[in-house]
């Protein structure tokens, strides 16, 4: 696989899934621009995994719920590299700073406002360069929230707000499908459980006590968590390997969401 002269912006990129994706983009060859605009302290690290997975990259800080700094974003992106092929609309912020609990207002107000708005500014000031492009791919990332809400071992872990924010990704992605076609494609991949997100190394599953993680896993037909490199390889999949698809959810859980039913063994036939 190779990316040579394609230049990705992946939002949300300073740490866990989203540098994930970043390097291994840059990996594959393209020029990236990663953003970060929370945990300062990890920027020293991204800067230097990023020299180090491509040389032609670019990292800026934006707050993405600023549709100036978005534009802003945008006109970088472009000043520097004169093109963009790829935007990876990895924006959420899943509890901060309300882990466990009841949302407060302002935390409702930004989880719609990082949720959903920011990705809308993203995609606006991006489809026309992306169009440009004539080969432009779109990737939403959300969450199987939007599917089980708080039901099951991962009530603990899922709020209605970032439920209902992340329903909401689906009618961007159908909508952005029909507007960026033919020259744009427009896919979403919903993760469950992840490292990073809502698994390992987050707040959240560190509250959980340790039969709460062990029921989320062995909800899990795989039986464990994701991990960030599982995402790379799904978004390189969509990238590289799936022209004709558009408009369409790639759930990536380790079959979750399907582990609630149980299926019993097949009785003998009645004849």
């Amino acid at each position: 696989m190779t990316l040579k002269n394609k230049v990705a912006l992946v939002l949300g990129s300073i740490k866990g899934i989203g540098k994930a994706v970043g390097l291994d983009l840059a990996g594959s060859g393209a020029r990236v621009v990663y953003t970060h605009y929370d945990w300062p302290e990890a920027l020293p690290e991204l800067a230097k995994d990023a020299a180090a997975a491509g040389p032609e990259h670019l990292i800026v800080k934006a707050d993405l719920r600023e549709q100036d700094q978005v534009k802003a974003l945008m006109s970088r992106t472009i000043d520097r590299f004169g093109r963009l092929d790829i935007l990876v609309n990895n924006i959420e912020r899943g509890g901060m700073p309300v882990v466990h609990g009841a949302y407060v207002q302002e935390q409702w107000d930004l989880e719609m406002a990082t949720t959903l708005r920011a990705k809308q500014w993203a995609f606006s000031a991006a489809l026309p360069h992306l169009k440009r492009s004539g080969d432009g791919v779109v990737i939403n990332i959300s969450s199987i929230a939007a599917l089980v809400g708080r039901s099951g071992p991962a009530s603990l872990l899922f709020n209605e707000g970032y439920a209902a924010a992340n329903r909401g990704i689906a009618i961007l992605t159908e909508t952005w499908a029909r507007l960026g076609a033919p020259q744009v494609r427009v896919n979403e991949i919903m993760l469950g459980i992840f490292d990073t997100r809502h698994a390992q190394d987050t707040r959240g599953w560190d509250l959980l006590d340790d039969d709460g993680k062990q029921a989320v896993i062995d909800h899990t037909l795989v039986g464990r968590t994701g991990r960030p490199d599982d995402v790379a390889r799904a978004v390189s999949f969509l990238i590289n390997d799936a022209p004709y698809m558009t408009g369409s959810v790639l759930r990536l859980d380790g079959g979750y969401v399907l582990a609630s039913e149980r299926i019993d063994p097949m009785p003998k036939g009645v004849v």
